[in-house]
């Protein structure tokens, strides 16, 4: 879909997998400022929205993801990853119960494909799961995400103010080190490379499919690879691609993610490399120098076997 804001003044379109949306109002800098500020809000219309509906519905959210959905109450917001049987991510969907179903948000693009791996893994479970177009889901400083009509999209700003474009909304998702999945991750990333062990990962849980590689890394091993926050130079007039080699002494050691220029940081990015790459190295980012900042520690499976 095409959301009705982008007939707003001064609004610009966002473009590839942000499309169909605002980019910017004309005015990116003080956008920026108002979602920090905590008075902005963002039309994230383009995300797709998965209703997962029936009285078995938690209970196979429950068995099929990381998160602990049996504890889940009515109201509460959540995140949760779908696993390959090897560990690999393979869907990220944030989402909230509201005792009749559960409604959930994901990237654009990727919502039936989540509803129909639901619905075939719910064998005898009352479980339905389908894409709802007529849900759009919102960010909102104040308060987080929400979902709102589709229809009510348009009459938003008349209660909330002027709304900030999804150049904000990455601005400050990429400052805090929050990865989106597709962009930030590939086929072969784990939950523990990119941080989601404890925030999209409940590791007391029961089994779930991909458990075995989650819990092996986190209580035995080190990540293979890391998330990084990457201060990119200043100077340079383009941004990384998406899916670009980051360079070290002329030999590749990760991959670059999403970057964005921000208000006050400059431009950065996220990266993945690998998990022996120097933290104090500075990297090449599609030529781009680029400087690291530790998101995910890389001996951080030591610390666990010390607890332990």
């Amino acid at each position: 879909m095409t959301s009705p804001l982008l007939d707003r003044p001064g609004a610009v379109a966002g473009e590839g997998v942000d499309g169909g949306v605002a980019w910017h109002y004309g005015n990116p800098v003080a956008e920026q400022r108002r979602l920090e500020a905590g008075t902005g809000w963002v039309d994230l219309s383009h995300r797709d929205v998965v209703t997962v509906a029936g009285p078995d519905r938690l209970n196979l959210l429950h068995a099929m993801s990381t998160q602990d959905f049996a504890g889940l109450t009515t109201g509460q917001w959540t995140e949760a990853l779908i696993l390959s049987p090897r560990g690999h991510v393979e869907h990220h969907l944030v989402g909230v119960d509201d005792g009749t179903s559960f409604m959930a948000h994901t990237e654009p693009g990727t919502g039936q494909a989540l509803a129909d791996f639901l619905v075939s893994m719910r064998f005898m479970l009352r479980v339905e799961a389908e894409v709802d177009p007529d849900q759009s889901v919102v960010y909102r400083a104040a308060d987080g995400y929400r979902f709102v009509p589709a229809t009510d999209l348009a009459a938003l700003a008349a209660g909330w103010g002027e709304p900030s474009g999804t150049w904000a909304h990455e601005a400050i998702r990429i400052a805090a080190g929050r990865p989106r999945i597709g962009l930030d991750t590939d086929e072969r990333t784990i939950p523990n490379e990119v941080g989601w062990i404890g925030s999209a990962v409940h590791l007391d849980k029961g089994c779930y499919r991909g458990q075995e590689t989650v819990a092996r890394v986190h209580t035995l091993g080190r990540p293979p690879r890391r998330l990084v926050l990457l201060h990119l130079d200043g100077s340079a007039e383009r941004l990384p691609e998406v899916g670009s080699e980051l360079m070290l002494d002329d030999r590749a050691v990760g991959r670059m993610g999403s970057s964005v220029r921000h208000h006050e940081l400059g431009p950065i990015g996220l990266g993945m490399v690998k998990r022996s790459t120097d933290p104090a190295a500075d990297l090449l980012a599609d030529g781009v120098a680029a400087g690291q900042e530790v998101l995910v520690d890389p001996e951080v499976g030591l610390h666990v076997r010390a607890r332990l």
